[in-house]
């Protein structure tokens, strides 16, 4: 089965500019498609017109005119993402009866999401309801099982992983370069497909070389996955002891989440809110505090936690605290493996976690963008993963006939292209295979590539005839 052609006339409109919107138009507009922008703040406005090249215009997300000044009937996909519910999910009424085929609505309600409520999608003509927290609290409770907070995605149907893990001085793949590595670990099933450092990514060669520090992209199959922890030091183990600082939507749903098979301590700083926690969240232990305060974190016993989790609505202090309580457990345990996970709204404290020691940073906009980006293109792509710390994707494409990639060894392929895509593994006759220069791909083989965000794109249409 091939792909479709992506429309390149594809229209897109998009109601608010707030993190949500912004983010998903800059997105959507370097990938090719058509975004016109409806908002009413003009310092949002303002803010925007130097960053997006997008249509803007200002005005009410519910004025029926301003609608019909976008030319709402040329549209394929509404996304309402402004910052009341109401107003998103009566745009995707009206969004219907403008015959608008695929409705996108932003909506805080759990119930919506968990299809408990008395009205369901259908009745609300949406096709995809998101919830930014929930999302955030489900992408942290998935971090937290995972093996020593190092981030591991399934991909290819599971036959496949890729781990994203920190090299320390004493890896062994420490300063060794990518060719050097391939050598001697050739009987492991491994692709290096990307090294964040600093605030850079790089999409390696064979030439480039791994140096302390770095965060690598690693896909393996299992068996060498399990090899692979080894060599970089990650430690398997199940996670039961965890820290939340903050009791507002993202920290109380993930200690719900968690409560009934890990060991949760919750500690809020509003008195009030403590007490109402502690009823509502029943296998939770809810301490009253000042979380950014060292003394209260060592009180309420920082030392033996594997994970902690800052969620309050401040930037500097899930960061700061995130940073606090690493020195602090580090102080007392120097053999912890225990890792920090930190909500932040500012986009730049994302670039900036690996380089002033934050494990991971997540920030609940670019959650929910990512997520209506991948409903966008569930047509075109059989999987998109973005993993936090690196700028780029990891897809998973089908060769069509007479598509460009399947025209040419991998090696002769365009030079303009090294270091923005990587074909990593691809799949024919029953198993996977190391992709290499001489690899020339076949029409029906899937495959596993990593390219920056940018050039999705261009990747998508290597694959395509």
């Amino acid at each position: 089965m091939f792909f479709k052609k992506a429309k390149s006339d594809e229209n897109i409109l998009i109601l608010g500019l707030g993190g949500v919107g912004l983010y998903l138009a800059k997105r959507l507009v370097s990938q090719g498609y058509a975004v016109t922008v409806i908002e009413q703040d003009s310092k949002k406005i303002a803010h925007a017109d130097g960053i997006i090249d997008a249509r803007i215009l200002r005005g009410n997300a519910m004025s029926i005119d301003c609608w019909k000044e976008a030319n709402v009937e040329n549209m394929d996909y509404l996304i309402a993402v402004t910052d009341n519910d109401a107003v998103n999910i009566l745009s995707s009424i009206i969004a219907d009866r403008f015959g608008i085929p695929r409705k996108i609505a932003r909506v805080r309600s759990l119930e919506l999401c968990t299809g408990t409520s008395v009205l369901n999608m259908e009745d609300l003509k949406v096709d995809l309801i998101i919830h930014p927290e929930e999302l955030a609290a489900q992408e942290i409770v998935r971090l937290v099982k995972r093996t020593a907070g190092n981030e591991i995605i399934e991909i290819g149907e599971g036959q496949m992983q890729v781990m994203a893990t920190r090299i320390h001085e004493s890896s062994p793949l420490a300063n060794k370069q990518l060719n050097e590595i391939s050598q001697k670990y050739g009987d492991l099933f491994f692709r290096v497909l990307a090294i964040a450092r600093g605030t850079q990514t790089i999409i390696p060669g064979g030439t480039n070389f791994i140096k302390p520090n770095d965060q690598v992209l690693i896909m393996a199959n299992q068996q060498a996955l399990v090899q692979l922890m080894e060599l970089t030091g990650v430690k398997r183990h199940n996670r039961h002891r965890v820290m939340i600082l903050g009791g507002g939507l993202i920290g109380a749903r993930v200690a719900e989440l968690l409560g009934k098979s890990v060991r949760v301590k919750l500690i809020e700083r509003n008195d009030y809110d403590a007490k109402e926690l502690s009823f509502a969240l029943e296998d939770t232990e809810v301490l009253h505090g000042d979380g950014s305060d060292a003394e209260v974190l060592a009180t309420a016993g920082l030392a033996d936690m594997d994970t902690f989790i800052t969620a309050t609505q401040d930037d500097e202090t899930n960061v700061m605290t995130s940073l606090l309580a690493k020195k602090l457990i580090s102080s007392k345990n120097p053999d912890s493996q225990a890792k920090t996970i930190a909500m932040v709204n500012k986009e730049e404290y994302l670039v900036l976690s690996s380089t002033i020691g934050l494990d991971i940073a997540l920030n609940k906009k670019i959650l929910a963008g990512n997520e209506i980006i991948k409903f966008i293109r569930r047509g075109e792509l059989i999987s998109v993963a973005h993993l936090h710390g690196f700028d780029m994707d990891i897809v998973e494409l089908q060769v069509a006939k007479g598509s460009p990639i399947s025209k040419t060894p991998l090696k002769k392929l365009d030079a303009s292209l090294n270091g923005k895509i990587l074909i990593g593994t691809f799949f024919r006759d029953g198993r996977w295979k190391i992709a290499m220069g001489d690899t020339h791909l076949q029409a029906g083989d899937r495959v596993i590539a990593a390219c920056s965000s940018k050039m999705l794109r261009d990747l998508q249409k290597l694959f395509l005839s």
